[in-house]
């Protein structure tokens, strides 16, 4: 049971009120929490004074029949409790498994994405002399081929291929390099996960959130939407040294969505699929340095855009629009000439202590054990970043320019 979770909302049921009416979620399931809680409390105490009567019941030297008779009907009545107990504390955690992150101080109210605050827009954009082309239109079969995947595959699959392989080779070896010069650790993690892994770190507490993720039920594994899913259990129930936080990581890894209920242009081409590799931060830090921390992976994804010299705006994520993990987030959006819009290329959250309560991840200081903070943000979600370069970079031929900072990792 998330024990520390159920004492704080036990201290201060007006504050996790106050953050569910923020996120647009419903504030009754506070007060059937609390409810729930009395009730298994009560129960809970009932069965610990029989245990101590019966108990002293034992030590009598003499036993009658009254005796006997008291003990039996005190065996039976913590049965009857203990029985009760179970479901209770199984309705309870279920409850408190649905209670997401709730926002922090300076996170705008707002009820979904259409109020999410655009914080900056950074970068020139193109000026074409020619009509600017879509990234698919630009590159089908010679460097994306959608149409043999689907043959292969299905819809919302695709083959990388020629200029685009060693494109994509180039972003991650520069990423890695990158990082690592900022204290990251690289790694490549396991692509599957149990489900008491993916539970722990927020991402199947709800019907939607579950209808998302591929389940292999006869292994109890999932497969990862994003490496933060495997990254953040990578220290479950560990207690960490002070001296050791921050402690940063770069992931490489496959990522696996279903997209469900997901429509429209984006859904073309390679922009948003079922499968895609990802290069994603992930970070363990004190409550002290996570708001730091969190302006460092947001700048990190800023200096990456800014030196592959694609337009950006930055964009806060309003309550209503929050991950269930999430307590802040950013969003940065590349420019599309084709589309003369904005699209999602990155996104990076502060989670606070909400997935280490679940991982129970703690470390050491002054104060005694404390949760740390998780973190995670996307350094390059290869797919959307190609397209992103492809489009920025078009010549007027249909040829594509290679920008500066990647022709040494080429």
């Amino acid at each position: 049971m998330l024990t520390n979770l159920l004492k704080n909302i036990r201290e201060n049921p007006e504050f996790y009120k106050e953050g569910l009416k923020k996120r647009q979620e419903k504030i009754e399931i506070i007060d059937k929490i609390l409810a729930l809680d009395k009730e298994y409390r009560s129960n809970l105490s009932e069965v610990e004074f029989l245990r101590a009567e019966l108990n002293n019941l034992s030590k009598e030297a003499k036993f009658s029949q009254d005796h006997l008779e008291k003990a039996r009907a005190t065996k039976q009545r913590i049965k009857e409790l203990e029985s009760q107990l179970s479901p209770l504390e199984e309705e309870l955690d279920g409850l408190l498994y649905q209670i997401p992150n709730i926002p922090l101080s300076d996170v705008p109210v707002g009820k979904n994405e259409t109020e999410n605050k655009v914080l900056r827009e950074v970068g020139k954009r193109p000026s074409f002399t020619f009509q600017p082309r879509d990234y698919l239109e630009l590159t089908e079969d010679s460097w994306i081929d959608v149409k043999r995947a689907a043959k292969v595959s299905g819809t919302r699959f695709g083959y990388l291929k020629n200029e685009a392989v060693f494109l994509e080779y180039a972003l991650v070896r520069w990423a890695m390099h990158s990082l690592q010069e900022k204290r990251f650790v690289p790694v490549i993690p396991p692509a599957f996960i149990s489900s008491k892994s993916m539970k722990a770190m927020g991402y199947i507490d709800r019907e939607k959130d579950l209808e998302e993720r591929y389940f292999f039920p006869r292994d109890d594994l999932f497969l990862i939407g994003t490496a933060e899913q495997a990254i953040g259990p990578m220290h479950m129930d560990e207690i960490l040294e002070e001296k050791q936080l921050p402690l940063r990581y770069i992931a490489f890894s496959p990522c696996f969505r279903r997209e469900a209920g997901s429509y429209g242009r984006d859904t073309k081409g390679i922009w948003r699929v079922h499968y895609f590799e990802k290069l994603e931060m992930f970070i363990f830090c004190t409550p002290e340095q996570s708001e730091k921390e969190h302006q460092l992976i947001l700048s990190i994804e800023e200096e990456l855009m800014q030196n592959l010299k694609i337009p950006y705006r930055v964009v806060q994520l309003c309550t209503g629009d929050l991950a269930h993990p999430s307590a802040k987030s950013f969003d940065i959006e590349a420019w599309l000439p084709s589309q003369n819009r904005y699209a999602e290329t990155h996104s990076c959250s502060n989670c606070t202590d909400f997935q280490s309560q679940r991982l129970n991840i703690r470390y050491k200081s002054k104060k005694g054990l404390r949760f740390v903070h998780t973190l995670n943000g996307t350094a390059f979600a290869i797919g959307r970043i190609l397209a992103a370069i492809i489009e920025n970079y078009q010549q007027e031929d249909g040829s594509v320019e290679i920008p500066e900072i990647l022709k040494k990792y080429l």
